[in-house]
């Protein structure tokens, strides 16, 4: 039944990482499995080649903690490969609740966070607001309009790993910023193995690069750690906001008109401003779904 969980997870990572502005890595701490995943990942180097010739590959199989890495792994493809034409669809027609949905998790996600620090001080204090401060910062750049050649699809993955496996900060909006969503979606909508492949090396090189340092700070400054990444999570808040009124547009390499520039309202003024209904009823359900999905998870990573 854990294997089956652990698959289920990677499914909830994958869907979250679809969604520019939600993070897999808030999915990975609020089931449990951060620290797991984290340390997995920093155990593949160069030192698995000597387990390899001394124990051999059973070992070495063990060492990663590979069943776990693959059962994740094949969960997050599993959910990117089915849910990212569902999730494109609800972002263009349903995007109020989906962002509520969100908004929910992780106003949840931060208290749940939260509870992990086991030391209050100043210092942490500085950390939520250096994160919230770095995070926030991220969310109103301007996006990039880089070609999808192979060396900027092979870059942008690298960039972007490290954001899926950071709570708070979205690797999908990392590739918005980088002009680089569009492509990587579609390709993985058409299933553009050349490009999943380039974009799959570049993911590989940057997440076992920035998982050690990741892994250190954890292990040697939790609650440093632990505090400024949820500053990270708080600092997007903004960003998955579900009323909004778009400033200017933008065409991305499809050739579709996106939002450039955005500006939050309150749901009564998003009606009289866009003159659409700010569903508000919808938003609060959703928004209580995400709260309760959380809920849920904290309950079976605890059993």
């Amino acid at each position: 039944m854990s294997k089956v969980f652990t698959f289920l997870k990677g499914m909830a990572m994958g869907a979250a990482d679809v969604v520019p502005g939600v993070s897999g890595g808030t999915i990975a701490f609020i089931t449990g499995i951060y620290d797991t995943l984290l340390e997995s990942i920093r155990r593949v180097n160069p030192n698995l080649i000597g387990i390899i010739k001394r124990d051999g590959f059973k070992a070495a199989f063990e060492h990663i903690n590979g069943t776990f890495l693959i059962l994740l792994l094949s969960g997050i493809l599993t959910s990117i490969f089915t849910l990212a034409r569902f999730i494109t669809w609800m972002l263009h027609t349903h995007p109020i609740p989906l962002w509520s949905f969100f908004f929910g998790l992780i106003i949840v996600s931060v208290n749940h966070m939260f509870k992990q620090v086991k030391h209050w001080k100043a210092n942490r204090f500085a950390s939520v607001l250096a994160g919230a401060c770095f995070a926030y910062g991220i969310t109103v750049l301007h996006p990039l309009n880089l070609e999808p050649t192979s060396l900027n699809i092979l870059i942008a993955g690298s960039i972007a790993i490290c954001a899926m496996i950071l709570p708070g900060i979205s690797g999908s909006f990392i590739l918005l910023l980088l002009g680089m969503y569009s492509p990587i979606l579609a390709a993985a909508k058409s299933v553009d193995i050349i490009t999943l492949a380039t974009f799959a090396t570049g993911c590989v090189f940057g997440l076992l690069t920035f998982s050690h340092a990741l892994s250190w700070a954890i292990r040697h400054h939790r609650d440093i750690t632990l505090t400024f990444l949820t500053g990270l999570m708080l600092g997007t808040l903004g960003k998955i906001w579900p009323w909004k009124e778009t400033l200017t547009w933008r065409i991305n390499s499809s050739g579709e008109q996106v939002p450039l520039l955005e500006r939050n309202l309150s749901p009564f003024s998003f009606e009289q401003i866009t003159g659409q209904p700010a569903l508000l009823a919808y938003a609060i359900a959703a928004m209580i779904l995400g709260i309760a999905l959380v809920w849920g998870l904290e309950k079976v990573a605890e059993k």
